[in-house]
This record gives structure tokens, sequence and C-alpha cells, in this order.
């Protein structure tokens, strides 16, 4: 575990460990939850597809490719619980594919009107 105090930045980092040189890594979406198993029934977004749900949440640059660093705001769930897990989800794609999701940043999806 990790403690931090309440609005104290937390800034993490995600690196790749491979021998692929070519390889990059981006932050997809990062879900909170004061249940370490279940980030479903009571969650909180701080990021999706890339987008920041968090007026907090930051992507930091990395001089590397293969590593990945972002930040936010420390919070609880009200004061029933203890602990904020977080699980994120991350993309791995080739080095300078500007075509893969990787550089493709913030990806927003709307829904189209159903009318005629």
């Amino acid at each position: 575990p990790y403690y931090v105090d309440m609005n104290q930045n937390l800034f993490l980092q995600a690196s790749l460990h491979s021998s692929d040189q070519n390889l990059t890594v981006f932050v997809d979406t990062c879900v909170a939850s004061p249940n370490s198993s279940d980030f479903r029934t009571l969650a909180y977004e701080l990021s999706k597809s890339g987008c920041a749900r968090d007026d907090t949440y930051v992507l930091f640059p990395s001089l590397r490719a293969d590593v990945a660093r972002f930040g936010f705001n420390a919070f609880s769930f009200v004061n029933r619980f203890p602990s904020v897990f977080l699980r994120c989800e991350l993309l791995v794609c080739r080095y300078q594919d500007y075509l893969s999701r990787c550089y493709q940043g913030c990806v927003s999806r709307f829904k189209r009107n159903a009318d005629s």
C-alpha cells in the first residue's frame, strides 16, 4: 500500500519491460474503486479512452516511449472506505506507428442520433 493525504498529488509511472525497443506504451483507461476485486459497482473513472474524466488527471510527457507517466489528486470514496484501488488499462503499440491507437490520444465516442 501507498499512503497519501487527501488532495495530495499522486504521480505514477508505467514502464514496459521488453527486449523489443520498437514499442510504446499508452495509458488508455484508469478506474478507481474502494474494492480491489470490483471496479464496476462503486467506481470512479479517472480516464477513459485516453480522455481525462477527472479534472486533476494529467498525462505527463516522457522522454522514453516505453514509459507512460500520469498523475491525479488523491481522494476517498466518502469516509466509509479506508482504501482506494486503481486499475489502469495500458496499450502497447509499435513505436511511431501513427495509425495505432497509442498515437490517437483522447478518443471521444459520441452516440449517433437514432432519428431517421
